[in-house]
């Protein structure tokens, strides 16, 4: 079977979908997949290669992980330093660590050394 002997009369058959790779001018990126041909941008912006899409998919990846990593910087200062005022308003280590969500870091002891 080839697929046509199921074809309905006056109805043409769809085509493969075609991806196409948009950059547009916020700085955003897309991809279309379009089976009726070059698609029409609702926003400003320009069909790019593949390869020109995904640079600039990395290029937003690494951002948005840096951008992660300054928040989560950020966050654990801002434990740090709302331990430290638990700690110095008189409450126990533990207590306040739980209150803050601070991880105290864990100080290894070194063996003991046999005599």
């Amino acid at each position: 079977m080839t697929g046509t002997e199921f074809a309905v009369p006056g109805v043409q058959p769809l085509a493969e979908p075609v991806t196409y790779w948009v950059l547009y001018d916020d700085g955003s990126s897309g991809r279309i997949e379009s089976t009726t041909g070059e698609p029409t941008l609702t926003s400003p912006g320009r069909l790019v290669t593949e390869a020109e899409y995904q640079a600039r998919v990395d290029e937003l990846t690494a951002a948005n992980e840096a951008h992660v990593a300054e928040i989560e910087a950020a966050d654990k200062e801002r434990q740090r330093q709302d331990y430290e005022a638990l700690v110095a308003a008189g409450l126990p280590a533990e207590t306040a660590a739980r209150l803050s969500g601070y991880e105290v870091p864990q100080v290894e002891e070194p063996p003991e050394e046999e005599h």
